[in-house]
């Protein structure tokens, strides 16, 4: 039987948060976005919702 990964939660930085913010003005998607931070398009796109930001490329 094959091994499951183990999930690994890390904590949103100030930082991140930022870049969060900062990526989203410049329309840049949220796969772009995710990679940027080295984080999920699900858990990417979840911050957003909770701090309300768009992450529409329109």
């Amino acid at each position: 039987m094959a091994k499951m990964k183990k999930t690994v939660r890390r904590e949103w930085t100030r930082d991140d948060v930022k870049t969060l913010k900062m990526l989203a003005k410049q329309r840049a998607g949220v796969k772009k976005i995710a990679k940027a931070l080295k984080r999920t398009p699900g858990a990417t796109a979840a911050k957003a919702f909770v701090l309300e930001l768009s992450l529409s490329t329109r």
